[in-house]
């Protein structure tokens, strides 16, 4: 054989050999693939196996006093292994199913005995190994199903497999339920404390191995049991109080329901450390229900209206553009924008007023005028000083959803130069939420201190703290202490003198505030014909003392007025009314001292001879006199200044809570004739103290 040929053929054979054991793969994988493929599927099934994560228990969120806002309570998913050791032979799941299918249906009620006998033997014949029994199982229940015929059997041989998840429940209900919030998996829609906390709250997850079964069923391989056992989220303990939280939300939910409005908000803030003790919001919904929808207090951004005037005198006057006695022409309640619209006032009779009756009355004329006047050659001057006061900025609050604010300036594609100006005077032309603006209030009633409210106030893990938090100073001061004082005074003056003397007549604590009542835009088509209203009131009690400020806003009443005095006043008035009485610290009666004349009787303006022969009865002696001046009586080491009331001619003395013969005797002094209706004292006068009007002119008091 020649070389040639023996080569060749060892390369038929080696060629052959391949060709065989090609053909040998093939027919495998055919073989594996058709022939055997069922029995390779169910083993691959078998075997598969993975881990599964397990949810911790979140954290709990706790009101300032510990009280439990929202938590984490046990929740059971029960299945049962059909071929489980304990019945694995027939004769003992049939003497047992019958029994346990009586004691499911006599537990639930949902189903006959037969339709759970049913349902638990065709799922032995199937030999499910993770059927599932039922969802929603409370802890009180799996302690007697445990005790079930079968269950009874222990955690392998009875086949019962627990799979423990857990619940969020709110245990005071709807209370603060838009600020407690709730868990989202989306970071950019985080609602309330819930979701702005998560990262705390959420834990741990732990690991539970899983393995699939016949059917793509995943069952537990340790019978419920997990691999890495989760750990627990940390505690939220928030600013919330629940007595003021629930008397917040029932009086603003009443007024809601009263006036048959859109929406509103009340928000009850700590002065001094700007921790919000409540905050509620209610929507009416398409049944005329009110329910938490929106958490308007801190996204809602809209024209204030009036109670923005703080913001505009605190200006004009830290600026010293006016002070409190200057004057300006109201033109009785209609003023029209130089090209512009025409600005109106609810009083009438407004005509030559001081800033602080424009200020107490509320005059959108006067506040108009006084800045247009001394800011219309630099408006850029206003914007800036409001600037100041970091009212064009979100405050940073700790939940998610706060409003953007909106205070215009020269440069704004939007502003104006013909009203723009006067029209942010009293609080349009701009966007601002209530919290916001109660912030401005609240640095009011801070000693100047403006400082970013706050609703958490420290987290907890395991009982101790993670993290503790305190209200952000935003700024030190907003304005110079005479400003602040003036602002002060005209704040009080609202309450004793000015639209909101009504709500707290004969109050036990005194009251600072402003009412602001702003007509609302209805989207594109603006103000419109259809006139829509916001009613707001805003401040903070006690006066001298401030401890707590508040803002009250209710949007669109159609039902009786919409007069902010008559409709956002009343829910400040009750709220505080029930804050003063549970607050230990505030209601206690202030003791009497007897060295000097620390408690002076209350006068009124009137004849001054006949008022010292009564100081004098009382024992107290006038300024600069000797100690021995008022005989035996009670001494001081001041004494009272006594002076006769002067009124000036051509203008209009303050004669409201005076009896007739004073108020005659003082406005006719100042050259006024008199009209008097009713009897009592002076509730009313037609023209406003410190008005210049012409002598001779007729005036009307009211006494009641």
């Amino acid at each position: 054989m020649s070389i040639r040929t023996n080569i060749l053929m060892r390369v038929y054979l080696a060629f052959g050999l391949i060709l065989l054991f090609a053909a040998a793969v093939v027919i495998q994988l055919f073989r594996v693939q058709f022939v055997q493929g069922k029995k390779w599927k169910a083993m691959a099934t078998t075997l598969s196996t993975r881990y599964q994560t397990v949810e911790a228990a979140r954290g709990n969120i706790f009101a300032v006093d510990m009280s439990l806002l929202a938590t984490s309570v046990p929740e059971y998913e029960l299945h049962m292994d059909m071929l489980a050791p304990g019945i694995a032979d027939d004769q003992t799941f049939n003497e047992n199913v019958d029994s346990l299918a009586i004691k499911f249906s006599q537990l639930y009620g949902d189903k006959s005995e037969k339709e759970y006998s049913r349902m638990l033997r065709d799922a032995r014949k199937e030999g499910s190994r993770y059927e599932l029994i039922r969802r929603k199982v409370t802890h009180r229940e799996l302690t007697l199903i445990r005790k079930f015929p079968i269950y009874r059997m222990g955690k392998y041989k009875g086949g019962l497999i627990v799979i423990e998840q857990n619940r969020r429940v709110l245990p005071f209900r709807s209370l603060a339920a838009r600020t407690i919030g709730y868990k989202n998996d989306n970071v950019k829609n985080a609602v309330g404390l819930e979701g702005a906390y998560a990262s705390y709250i959420n834990g741990e997850s732990g690991k539970r191995l899983m393995q699939r079964m016949a059917g793509g069923t995943w069952m537990p391989v340790n019978n419920g049991d997990d691999e890495v056992e989760p750990k627990e989220g940390a505690d939220i303990i928030s600013t919330i109080d629940v007595n003021f939280q629930d008397v917040a939300q029932d009086v603003l939910k009443a007024q809601l329901e009263a006036t048959e409005a859109d929406h509103g908000c009340v928000v009850l803030m700590e002065v001094a450390t700007g921790e919000i003790r409540a905050i509620a919001n209610f929507t009416r919904n398409k049944e005329g229900k009110y329910e938490e929808k929106l958490n308007y207090a801190i996204s809602n951004a809209a024209d204030p209206g009036s109670t923005f005037k703080l913001a505009t005198y605190m200006t004009l006057f830290d600026q010293h553009k006016i002070d409190t006695n200057s004057t300006i022409n109201a033109e009785g309640g209609k003023y029209k924008i130089p090209k512009g619209p025409t600005i109106s006032d609810v009083e009438d009779y407004n005509f030559v007023i001081t800033a602080k009756t424009a200020f107490e009355q509320s005059s959108n004329v006067a506040a108009a005028k006084f800045v247009y006047n001394a800011y219309n050659n630099n408006p850029k001057e206003f914007t800036d000083k409001l600037y100041s006061y970091h009212l064009n900025e979100p405050l940073g609050l700790q939940i998610a959803g706060e409003g953007i604010p909106v205070v215009k300036n020269p440069k704004s594609r939007s502003w104006n130069k013909y009203y723009t100006l006067p029209e942010m005077a009293y609080g349009y032309e701009m966007k601002i939420t209530p919290l916001q603006m109660l912030t401005l209030y609240n640095a009011v009633a801070n000693n100047g201190k403006m400082i970013a409210p706050i609703l958490v106030k420290e987290i907890r893990r395991l009982g101790n703290t993670v993290e503790q938090f305190q209200a952000r100073v935003i700024n030190e001061k907003v304005c110079s202490d005479a400003t602040l004082g003036k602002m002060r005074s005209l704040l009080e003056g609202v309450i004793t003198e000015g639209n909101g003397k009504s709500l707290f007549k004969n109050s036990l604590y005194s009251v600072a505030g402003k009412t602001g009542t702003a007509q609302i835009a209805n989207g594109a088509s603006g103000y419109g014909l259809k006139k829509t209203y916001q009613a707001s009131f805003c401040g903070y009690f006690p006066a001298k003392n401030p401890k707590y400020s508040m803002i009250v806003v209710v949007n669109h009443p159609t039902v009786g007025s919409y007069l902010a005095a008559k409709v956002a006043g009343p829910v400040f008035k009750k709220i505080a009314d029930r804050v003063y009485a549970s607050d230990q610290g505030m209601n206690q009666a202030v003791p009497m001292h007897y060295v000097g004349n620390t408690n002076l009787p209350q006068i009124k303006k009137g004849n001054v001879k006949a008022l010292k022969q009564v100081y004098a009865k009382l024992g107290v002696k006038p300024l600069y006199a000797t100690n021995n001046a008022a005989g035996n009586g009670v001494d001081t080491s001041n004494g009272i200044a006594f002076e006769d009331a002067s009124h000036k001619s051509g203008v209009v003395p303050q004669v409201k809570g005076m009896g007739l013969s004073d108020a005659l005797y003082a406005l006719g002094n100042a050259g006024y004739k008199v009209v008097a209706r009713g009897s009592g004292m002076v509730a009313n006068q037609s023209a406003s103290a410190g008005s210049i009007i012409p002598k001779g002119s007729k005036i009307i008091i009211e006494l009641q």
